[in-house]
């Protein structure tokens, strides 16, 4: 699925796909954001493919306890579902609940047997460390999963730039990264990164429901990661 760059339009609400398709590549299925997200799935129809995601309350999302492993075991299952988001902390082991990692691996094993793909994913909403410490959070996250997702808080043009170099040297190694910055100095990277390499981008389908701060409107995001492109086409 990631093999080109994918425009991910992320919603907890699977209805808003049909409004999502004149854009985006897949939807990413916020489902630590959704009431009754299997009951959702369960019913979804629609023509692009999902990623489905049940953030950590300790990463940033909604969901608390071990059960959101249940959920994205049962969601793996639906053919409409094309990867997986799991946080690198839960599968490297180095979150303070040791029962994250083994919970963690098994849906990475569930994908797999389910040609599901699995993006590991680290968010930081506090700052972006230095280029060296991101390339190698990339190469941690990238061997974890099939691709290595990396979201920092920009805070200066520096931390843009960071990244972007960051970006540049993970994928020049044949690392597989989705990356971008959150905050305004750092919002032109979720255009930028997949000029570098990046594979995916997030965008909400209804610019008042973003996701992470600094998000483009899908419509907005599309224009300008095409516009970057050396020949100007979708891939």
């Amino acid at each position: 699925m990631f093999e080109e760059f994918v425009l991910a339009a992320s919603t907890a609400d699977l209805s808003e796909e049909p409004a999502a398709r004149g854009h985006a590549d897949a939807v990413e299925f916020r489902m630590d954001l959704a009431s009754d997200p299997l009951d959702r799935l369960a019913g979804y129809d629609g023509d692009l493919p999902l990623l489905v995601t049940n953030r950590a309350s300790w990463e940033g999302g909604e969901a608390d306890g071990l059960g959101r492993y249940d959920a994205l075991s049962d969601a793996i299952g639906h053919d409409a579902v094309a990867a997986v988001d799991v946080e690198l902390a839960a599968l490297r082991g180095t979150h303070p609940d040791p029962v994250e990692e083994s919970h963690a691996t098994a849906l990475r094993d569930a994908a797999r047997e389910e040609n599901v793909e699995v993006v590991a994913s680290v968010h930081d909403f506090e700052s972006t460390p230095e280029p060296a410490t991101l390339v190698d959070l990339l190469a941690d996250a990238a061997s974890e999963g099939d691709v290595g997702k990396l979201a920092t808080t920009a805070t200066a043009p520096a931390d843009a730039l960071a990244m972007i170099e960051a970006t540049h040297e993970a994928t020049a190694a044949g690392h597989r990264v989705a990356t971008m910055c959150m905050g305004e100095p750092g919002r032109h990277t979720r255009a930028v990164t997949p000029v570098y390499g990046s594979k995916i981008g997030y965008a909400p389908v209804d610019p008042a429901d973003a996701t992470a701060p600094g998000q483009y409107p899908l419509a907005t995001l599309r224009e300008l990661v095409d516009g970057l492109r050396e020949d100007g086409t979708r891939e």
